[in-house]
């Protein structure tokens, strides 16, 4: 399977974006209206400067405690961002989260931004994958 058809449910307007210099506490909100784990950091929501996750903030609260939500995004983001194009495989994409210990991943054609998939969306994938796969094989075995 490969990041395109998992992106095909999905869309650039459902990637949820913030700008540089927004405070945290906005971006806190945001994830928590939305209920989702991470927030694109970018000027125009298609040329991303940054990521910023739940993981960040709760990791920077632990720290510095509840002022961290008046800091700028820019100041908790992973600005360096670590994508995946459409044509990439999602097992790929699934070992390099796994190994990168991070569940977000812009995908990129160019220099912009299609999509965001998460660790989520392509865990499931995969598994629908296996069960095709295994429905083709026990079909293959009746000889249907």
């Amino acid at each position: 399977m490969l990041i395109h058809q998992i992106l095909k449910d999905k869309n650039l307007e459902g990637v949820a974006t913030v700008k540089p210099g927004s405070k945290v506490a906005a971006a806190a909100q945001l994830l928590s209206e939305k209920k989702i784990g991470a927030v694109i950091v970018s000027n125009d929501g298609v040329h991303p400067a940054g990521i910023l996750s739940e993981r960040d903030i709760v990791s920077e609260l632990g720290k510095v405690g509840t002022g961290c939500l008046d800091q700028p995004v820019d100041d908790l983001m992973t600005a360096k961002l670590i994508t995946c194009a459409p044509g990439d495989r999602a097992i790929q994409v699934l070992q390099t989260m796994t190994e990168g210990r991070f569940r977000h991943m812009p995908v990129m054609e160019g220099d912009e931004m299609v999509g965001l998939v998460s660790i989520g969306d392509v865990v499931k994938a995969r598994l629908e994958e296996l069960s095709q796969q295994a429905d083709a094989l026990k079909n293959m075995i009746m000889g249907y």
